[in-house]
């Protein structure tokens, strides 16, 4: 994170002044001092990528994660997502699953990057931003969970009728940031193997995010991932 990494302009316009606190910029010495010693994730050019692909004034969906993926090569900034010449993630393969559930369009299990949902209005959240390789939660409580949660109010704040998809009991914290009058708020368990079975499957958080969004006479979101 440099200054050469801004937001953009449409998200400057809410966060901006998030920048200038003291508590990113003890975050972002804290970046520069895990860069120097160890390999973060995802590579410092892309980790606002979620901000990037999905334009404030496009956000529909808010899927909230945790932090990004810690092997190599996966994380790219948007939650859940992997690259295409990525293998898919057992959590994102049981995402897949009911997706076709909800809608019974093709599985895809060759490509995990979810770019597309992005580019609909899908904005793919964590909650911290970075984190060192093969060390999962290595960055949590340094700054970004301020930054993140910021983010959230902001939606909150200024749209309405966004969908937020709540997996986990991390993510349902998030819950109280966000006025269940203005927007819908779907919680599940986490698509994890560990706790998919508990909920996750058969949630139909999919469908019903896009029955929201058409009864709102806003676009649904093609879930369908191309090859």
């Amino acid at each position: 994170m440099n200054k050469r990494d801004p937001l953009p302009l449409d998200w400057m316009k809410f966060l901006g002044e998030e920048f200038s606190k003291d508590y990113m910029t003890n975050l972002r010495l804290f970046l520069k001092k895990e860069i120097k010693s160890h390999v973060i994730y995802p590579p410092m050019k892309e980790v606002f990528n979620a901000f990037f692909l999905t334009p404030f004034e496009r956000v529909k969906v808010v899927i909230m994660g945790q932090d990004p993926y810690h092997g190599l090569g996966q994380a790219h900034g948007l939650s859940f997502s992997v690259k295409k010449s990525i293998p898919i993630p057992p959590s994102l393969l049981n995402i897949f699953q009911e997706i076709y559930d909800n809608f019974s369009i093709k599985r895809n299990f060759q490509n995990g990057e979810l770019t597309s949902w992005a580019k609909q209005g899908v904005f793919l959240l964590n909650s911290v931003l970075t984190v060192r390789k093969n060390q999962p939660n290595s960055h949590q409580n340094q700054g970004w969970e301020t930054f993140t949660d910021k983010t959230i109010s902001v939606l909150n704040a200024q749209k309405s009728n966004l969908v937020f998809l709540l997996w986990g009991k991390f993510a349902a914290g998030k819950k109280e940031l966000i006025d269940h009058e203005k927007h819908l708020v779907l919680e599940a368990p986490h698509p994890s193997p560990y706790s998919a079975s508990r909920g996750f499957f058969g949630c139909r958080h999919f469908a019903r995010a896009n029955a929201f969004l058409e009864r709102k006479n806003l676009k649904p979101i093609n879930w369908e991932i191309d090859d």
